[in-house]
């Protein structure tokens, strides 16, 4: 009987890609009002709050770290310049496409958070700020874990290819 377990399909409400898309939407939905008022997408909101960090990053790094396709990315940058709220950066290396906030930009930034803050907040009241916290450790811990699980898997996939390379 433990092949039938482990055969078993684990419960819908249970599939932690589900839950994982379940819990963005639902934070989503809290906090998109106020990207909305300011007429900004999630993915323009993203990279403001990324750049808000930093004093400038390259395209690269945005797009991992706002997790945004580069093509989606290079619409991004043309509408937030054309809205004055970034700005490309010279850089030493002309193959590298850096931008900065611009003072507008820093100030719309600014303007969200004040905004958002108190419902950030009452989010970690009602959930718990600990427990907000842990979650957010935790869900740190599992994309590394993912992301080494990944790696392996295709160092495993790729070693058959050049072994069937290096046989011809």
């Amino acid at each position: 009987m433990p092949d039938q377990e482990a055969k078993e399909l684990r419960k819908y409400e249970k599939s932690l890609p589900i839950s994982l898309l379940r819990a963005r939407e639902a934070t989503t939905r809290y906090f998109k009002p106020f990207i909305d008022h300011h007429d900004l997408t999630m993915p323009q909101w993203r990279v403001l709050r990324a750049l808000a960090e930093e004093q400038a990053l390259d395209a690269r790094t945005l797009s991992e770290r706002c997790v945004i396709l580069p093509p989606s990315l290079t619409r991004i940058f043309r509408s937030l310049t054309q809205r004055g709220l970034i700005a490309q950066v010279d850089c030493a290396d002309a193959r590298r496409h850096r931008v900065t906030l611009t003072d507008t930009g820093r100030a719309l930034f600014e303007e969200v958070l004040e905004e958002s803050e108190p419902h950030y907040q009452r989010l970690a009241a009602a959930f718990g700020a600990d427990r907000l916290e842990s979650l957010l450790n935790l869900l740190s811990e599992l994309r590394d874990t993912v992301e080494d699980l990944n790696a392996e898997d295709a160092q495993e996939d790729a070693l058959p290819r050049r072994k069937a390379a290096g046989a011809h």
